[in-house]
């Protein structure tokens, strides 16, 4: 909720839009935990989410699975693909995963400095 909050959104307005994003990884039942309290799975998918409210046209994410399991990271990797795409979102992702890469549209890879 806090960056539509700081972007002076209503407190009910961006509780309604946080509820929904919640939704659609499953975590709506576990919105009220502390981080401490969630996974290393549910942490992630709750910054994707921060990273995913107010619609940006688009999204930087840098490892976003990189503290996470193999089971894990493929679904949280999953989730953000799917939401980037629901949203129409353009997305720049590093990783140095390339099972994961591959499910993007476009891999670009960055080698000594030079992007190929």
């Amino acid at each position: 909720m806090m960056p539509l909050i700081i972007q002076g959104r209503p407190v009910k307005e961006a509780e309604k839009e946080a509820e929904k994003l919640l939704k659609t990884v499953k975590l709506l039942p576990r919105a009220s935990h502390r981080p401490s309290r969630l996974s290393g799975g549910e942490q992630q998918r709750v910054a994707i989410l921060r990273a995913l409210i107010g619609s940006p046209k688009v999204l930087l994410a840098d490892e976003p699975t990189g503290n996470l399991d193999v089971d894990t990271s493929a679904l949280v990797f999953e989730e953000l693909v799917s939401l980037v795409r629901t949203h129409k979102i353009g997305a720049l992702i590093a990783t140095h995963d390339l099972a994961l890469a591959k499910q993007m549209d476009r891999i670009v890879y960055l080698d000594h400095g030079l992007l190929r």
